[in-house]
C-alpha cells in the first residue's frame, strides 16, 4: 500500500520506460506506482481524485497487454456512454482494428485485442463460459466504487469473484475513504492486488460562493485558500449578519465597506469580480442592489464569463431546471462565442445530425437547442437525446461550448472537464423529500474543476441564498472520501448460472467471499469484541453483586441483569449478520426447487432444469418472472408490438413511486400484462415465505407509448403520448430492446426435447426479434448506432 510513494525510473521496469517516454508529462508518484506493480505481474486499485490521471494506469494495462503475445484486454466502463467514449479514444492510439465495442446496442470487433465493453456485458460473457475469456490477461474496472450502487452495484462483484485467477485486474476508483477495506477484500478473493492510494490533485482547487453582490472566496486566502482547511471568508460571515440585520431595520448590506479590505481576500485569478459586479449593476439599470435578491442563472452566466472562469458547469438538480437556465439566458440575450466558434459549431452540429430527418428534428425543438449551442450555451440531462448530449460534450471539449447546465449525471465520468463548476443549492430531491448532498456527492461534482494540463487551478463555486450554511459547506469543501458499501444479493438468475458451473456447496461458498459478506463480518468482528468487553464488565458486577450486601447486592443484581440482555441481543445480531449471503443464496436455491427450476441430486447437489437454463439468460430485477411466464406461457396471443410493450412494462423504473400507470395498451395487451400480474404476485406470496426480497410490480407507464413507436406512430405523435423526454424515451426503448434480445436468445438456446414447447418458444423467440426490428427505428436506431 502506498501514498504517492515515489521511485525513478530504472532498467527494471523496461515496459514502463517506453510507455512513459511516450507520454506528453512526467508520470506522478502514484502512477508511477501503480505501473509498476502491473509490470510485476500484481493486481492494482488505485483510488484518486477525479482528474488526477488514473485512466493513465489502465492506459499502462492496454501497452502491456500489446507487448504479450496473443493477449487480451477487456476495458470495461459502468455507462454506455463512457464506453464509447473510451473507445473512440483507443481506436485513435491504436486504430481501429486493434480495437472492439460490446455494449449490447453495440457488437463491434468482439475478437479484437483491445475491447471495451459495459461491465454486464462482461458478467454475462463469464457465465457464459465464453471461449473470448481464454487469452484475457487484463481486466479494466473503471469507476469500480460504482459497486455500491444499489441496482448494478452487484454486477462488480460478480466479476471480480468470478473472472479465471490468471487475470489481472486494474481497478480504478475516485477517492474512497475505505479503500483499503477493499482492496483487503480484493487481494483475499484474487491475491496479490496492491491498492495504490493518491489525495493529491494536480490541479488546485479553490472554494468560493457567488453573493448577490460578488463572487467571494470561501476562505481566506494565504490561510488555506484550497479545500484542505484554513479560516473561513469573514466578509461571508458579514454579510450573512448584515442579511439578518436588514430583516429587522438595519442598514443596506455593504454600506460603510472598506473595498480594499473585501479585495485583500479574493483568490490568485481576482482579475474580473469588479468586473462582475459593475457589469451585473449595470444590467439591472445601473443602481447597486439594494436589498438580497435571488441570484438568477444568467448572472451566474455574467458572473463566470467576467471573471474568466469558463468553460464552466453549472449543476442543476433538475432537468426542467437546467432547460429552462439555457432558456433564460437567450431571453436575456447571454453570447459566450465569436463569429468563427458559432460558424464551427453549425457545421459540426449539421454533421452530427446529418442521419436524423427534418421532422424528426422539428420534433426534438432542435431549433432552439442549435440557437443555445451557437451562443455557448447548452443544457446536458438524462432527458436529452442520446445524439444530443454527445454533441454537447464534444462541442465543449473542443472549448466550443463555454456554459452547460448539468444534472449531476454529468459527474459521473464522462470526459468534461471544465475551468470551474458551480453549485446552484447544497439539497436535491431523491424522488420523497429534500435531502442534503453528502461529501461523496459534492466531491464528485466539483471533481470536474480543474483540467490537467490546462488550467494551473480549478474553482469549485456555490451559489449563495439566506439559507446558505457556510458550516455544512465548510465541511463538504474539506471531506474528499465517501465509503464503499456493498449492495450484493443473490439472485435467481445470479443462482442458476452459479449451480450450472459448480456445486451448491461451492457455489455457498464462493457467494462468502463476496464484498457484502466481508464488510458484514468485519463489522461482526467490532460487535464480538464489544460482547467480550461486556461480558469482562458482567463478571465484574457479578463479583461485586456476592460481595455485596442488602440494597447494594440488589443494584449490582439489576446491572448484571440489564447488561445480561444486552449482550443476548449483541449475539442474537452476531448470528443474524454471519453468512447472510450464504443463507440468502439458500433460500433462493429453496425457492427455485419449489418451482421447479433446479432439482436436488446425489449428495447435496442441484441439477438446472430446463427452464433453469432458460433463466440463465434472463438478467435484471424482474428475472424470475419473466422466466416464469415463458414457461407459463403467459403471453399466449401476443403481437409483435404488444410483446414490445410488455418488455417495456417489464423493463421500466417509474421516476415516483407514485407515477399513475395512464391507459392500457389495446388488443392482446390487457390479457397478457394481466396474466403477468397475477404471475408476479404469486411469486411476491413465495418469496415472502422464502424470506427473500420480491421483485417491483411491473409497471404499464410508458406500455402503451412503446406499443405505439412498435406500431409505426412517428416520433412527434410518440414523445406527445409518453409525456417525457426524447432521451428518456430512447433509454427505455433500449431497455426494451435489451430485454427483447434476451428473450430471443433465451428461447432459441433453451434445451427442450423436439415438441410443442420447443416449438412454442421458437415462435415466441421470432416474435422478439421482430419487436426488437419495430423498436429499433428512427431515433432509437441512431442513438444505439452511434
Amino acid at each position: 500500500m502506498s501514498e504517492d510513494a515515489a521511485g525513478p525510473a530504472d532498467s527494471t521496469h523496461p515496459a514502463l520506460d517506453a510507455f512513459a517516454a511516450r507520454l506528453a508529462f512526467p508520470l506522478d508518484p502514484f502512477q508511477r506506482e501503480a505501473c509498476e506493480r502491473l509490470e510485476q505481474g500484481r493486481s492494482v486499485l488505485v483510488a484518486a481524485p477525479t482528474g488526477s490521471g488514473k485512466t493513465t494506469v489502465a492506459e499502462f494495462a492496454v501497452h502491456l497487454a500489446r507487448r504479450e503475445r496473443d493477449a487480451r484486454i477487456f476495458y470495461t466502463a459502468p455507462i454506455k456512454a463512457l464506453s464509447n467514449q473510451k473507445f473512440h479514444e483507443l481506436c485513435t492510439e491504436y486504430g481501429e482494428g486493434e480495437v472492439g465495442l460490446l455494449t449490447g446496442d453495440v457488437n463491434l470487433r468482439g475478437d479484437a485485442p483491445i475491447v471495451v465493453m459495459t461491465t454486464e456485458v462482461l458478467r454475462n460473457m463469464i457465465y457464459a463460459e465464453s471461449s473470448a475469456l481464454d487469452e484475457l490477461a487484463f481486466v479494466v474496472l473503471d469507476e469500480v466504487h460504482y459497486l455500491g450502487d444499489r441496482w448494478r452495484g452487484a454486477v462488480w462483484e460478480e466479476i471480480i469473484l468470478h473472472l479465471p485467477a490468471e487475470v489481472r485486474l486494474v481497478s480504478l476508483s475516485a477517492t474512497v475513504s475505505n479503500a483499503e477495506e477493499f482492496g483487503d477484500w480484493m487481494h483475499a478473493v484474487r491475491g496479490d492486488t496492491d491498492v495504490i492510494l493518491s489525495e493529491h490533485r494536480p490541479v488546485p482547487l479553490y472554494q468560493h460562493v457567488l453573493t448577490a453582490k460578488a463572487l467571494l472566496p470561501l476562505y481566506v486566502e494565504g490561510e488555506g485558500g484550497l479545500a484542505e482547511g484554513g479560516r473561513l471568508n469573514p466578509e461571508l460571515r458579514d454579510l450573512r449578519a448584515r442579511r439578518d440585520d436588514g430583516r429587522h431595520g438595519g442598514r443596506h448590506e455593504g454600506r460603510g465597506e472598506d473595498r480594499h479590505a473585501r479585495d485583500r481576500h479574493r483568490p490568485s485569478n481576482g482579475r474580473g469580480y469588479e468586473r462582475y459586479r459593475s457589469t451585473r449593476d449595470r444590467a439591472r439599470g445601473g443602481a447597486p442592489v439594494r436589498r438580497t435578491r435571488r441570484i438568477s442563472r444568467s448572472d451566474i452566466a455574467r458572473a463566470l464569463d467576467e471573471t474568466e472562469l469558463l468553460p464552466g458547469i453549472v449543476f442543476i438538480f433538475s432537468r426542467n431546471g437546467c432547460d429552462q437556465a439555457v432558456r433564460q439566458c437567450l431571453h436575456d440575450g447571454i453570447r459566450l462565442t465569436t463569429r468563427e466558434e458559432r460558424d464551427e459549431i453549425r457545421r459540426r452540429v449539421h454533421d452530427a445530425l446529418d442521419r436524423i430527418d427534418d421532422e424528426d428534428l422539428r420534433a426534438l425543438g432542435a431549433s432552439e437547442w442549435i440557437a443555445g449551442l451557437e451562443r455557448g450555451i447548452a443544457a446536458h440531462h438524462a432527458g436529452l437525446l442520446p445524439q444530443f448530449k454527445s454533441i454537447v460534450e464534444q462541442l465543449f471539449q473542443r472549448r466550443l461550448v463555454k456554459l452547460v447546465f448539468a444534472t449531476e449525471t454529468l459527474a459521473l465520468g464522462i470526459n468534461m472537464p471544465a475551468r470551474s463548476v458551480t453549485i446552484e443549492r447544497l439539497d436535491k430531491f431523491n424522488g420523497e423529500q429534500r435531502v442534503p448532498l453528502t461529501s461523496g456527492e459534492y466531491t464528485q461534482l466539483t471533481g470536474r474543476a480543474g483540467r490537467r494540463g490546462i488550467d494551473h487551478e480549478g474553482h469549485a463555486i456555490v451559489v449563495g441564498s439566506d439559507g446558505l450554511d457556510l458550516e455544512a459547506l465548510a465541511h463538504l469543501s474539506s471531506a474528499r472520501s465517501f465509503p464503499v458499501r456493498s449492495s450484493f444479493r443473490p439472485t435467481p438468475n445470479m443462482a442458476v448460472n452459479l449451480l450450472q458451473r459448480m456445486s451448491f456447496s461451492r457455489a455457498r461458498d464462493t457467494l462468502e467471499l463476496s464484498f457484502a459478506q466481508f464488510q458484514a463480518d468485519r463489522a461482526v468482528v467490532e460487535q464480538a469484541r464489544e460482547i467480550r468487553a461486556e461480558q469482562d464488565s458482567l463478571a465484574g458486577y457479578e463479583a461485586a453483586a456476592r460481595k455485596a450486601t442488602g440494597s447494594d447486592r440488589k443494584r449490582w443484581e439489576d446491572r448484571a441483569r440489564k447488561l445480561r440482555r444486552r449482550i443476548e441481543r449483541g449475539r442474537r445480531r452476531v448470528e443474524a449478520r454471519t453468512g447472510t449471503i450464504a443463507r440468502t443464496f439458500e433460500r433462493v436455491v429453496e425457492l427455485l426447487e419449489d418451482l421447479g427450476y433446479v432439482e436436488a441430486g446425489e449428495r447435496g447437489s442441484f441439477d438446472v432444469a430446463a427452464y433453469g437454463r432458460l433463466l440463465c439468460r434472463i438478467y435484471g430485477e424482474r428475472d424470475l418472472l419473466v422466466a416464469e411466464c415463458l414457461r407459463r406461457d403467459a403471453w399466449r396471443g401476443i403481437d409483435a408490438a404488444g410483446l414490445a410493450a410488455l418488455c417495456c412494462a417489464l423493463s421500466y423504473e417509474p421516476r415516483r413511486d407514485d407515477e399513475p400507470e395512464g391507459r392500457w395498451p389495446g388488443g392482446a395487451f390487457r390479457p397478457a400484462f394481466e396474466r403477468t400480474l397475477d404471475v408476479w404476485a404469486e411469486l411476491d406470496d413465495l418469496a415472502q415465505r422464502h424470506r427473500l426480497a420480491a421483485a417491483e410490480q411491473p409497471h404499464a407507464g410508458l406500455a402503451a407509448t412503446m406499443q405505439g413507436w412498435a406500431s409505426g406512430w412517428p416520433l412527434e405523435r410518440t414523445l406527445e403520448h409518453a409525456g417525457v423526454g426524447a432521451g428518456d424515451f430512447v433509454r427505455w426503448a433500449k431497455q426494451t430492446i435489451d430485454l427483447l434480445d434476451q428473450l430471443a436468445q433465451a428461447t432459441e438456446h433453451a434445451q427442450f426435447a423436439a415438441g410443442p414447447e420447443t416449438e412454442r418458444l421458437g415462435e415466441l423467440g421470432a416474435l422478439a426479434r421482430e419487436a426488437r426490428r419495430r423498436v429499433r427505428r428512427g431515433i432509437v436506431e441512431t442513438a444505439s448506432s452511434s
